[in-house]
C-alpha cells in the first residue's frame, strides 16, 4: 500500500473510530464500582500491559477490544488492527526518514513492510510484549499464531490512537516499544 494511501486510510479509520472511544468510556464510567469484587485475570493482564508500554488508556474498552480476537467475539480487534498497521507504517516511516532523508524509496518501503509483516518483527515485537498471553480467543484458536499476535500488536497502537485522539501518540508509543525504551525491555 502506497505511503499516501496508508495516510489517507488512517485518517478515515481515525476520524470513524473517534466516535467510539466516547462510547467506550461513557460505557464503562457508567458502569457501578464494586469494592468487594476481585479483579479478573484479564483485567489485571489489561493493566499490566498499560504499564509494561507505560501508556494509560482513559477508557480500558479500547484497550479490552483491541485484546479480543474475532475468533472470541463479534466486539473485537479487526478494525483497530487495519488502523494499527497503519500507524505503525506512519511511524517507521518517519523514523527512516529522520534517520536518512536520502534513503532509497526501495530502503524505505523495505523497513516499512518488515515491521508489518505478520511473521516478522510484527509477531516478535507482540510475542516480546507476552500479547499472546492476554489476546482474548476461543478455545478452539492458537494464541500463539502469528497473525493472532500480530493482529493485537497492531490492534493496540490502533486502540491508543483513538484513545489519543493522535496517531502521534501512537506512534511514540510504538517508537519507544520498537527501540526497547520503557519497563518493555525488562520482561
Amino acid at each position: 500500500m502506497g505511503f499516501r494511501v496508508s495516510i489517507l486510510l488512517l485518517f478515515l479509520l481515525v476520524t470513524v473510530l473517534s466516535s467510539s472511544a466516547q462510547a467506550f468510556s461513557e460505557e464503562e464510567s457508567s458502569l457501578p464500582e464494586l469494592s468487594l469484587t476481585l479483579p479478573s485475570s484479564f483485567s489485571k493482564s489489561l493493566a499490566n500491559l498499560q504499564k509494561e508500554i507505560n501508556y494509560t488508556f482513559n477508557g480500558v474498552g479500547l484497550l479490552r477490544r483491541a485484546m479480543t480476537h474475532s475468533s472470541y467475539s463479534e466486539e473485537n480487534n479487526k478494525a483497530l488492527s487495519v488502523l494499527g498497521e497503519s500507524v505503525i507504517e506512519t511511524s517507521v516511516a518517519l523514523q527512516s526518514l529522520r534517520r536518512d532523508v536520502d534513503i532509497s524509496a526501495k530502503d524505505l518501503n523495505l523497513a516499512i513492510s518488515e515491521a508489518s509483516k505478520v511473521e516478522g518483527s510484527c509477531n516478535a515485537e507482540g510475542i516480546r510484549l507476552s500479547l499472546q498471553n492476554v489476546v482474548r480467543v476461543a478455545t478452539n484458536t492458537d494464541a500463539t499464531a502469528p497473525s493472532v499476535v500480530c493482529g493485537a500488536f497492531r490492534a493496540l497502537f490502533g486502540a491508543i490512537a483513538i484513545d489519543a485522539g493522535s496517531s502521534d501518540e501512537a506512534g511514540k508509543v510504538y517508537g519507544k516499544i520498537r527501540a526497547g525504551v520503557g519497563s518493555a525491555v525488562t520482561m
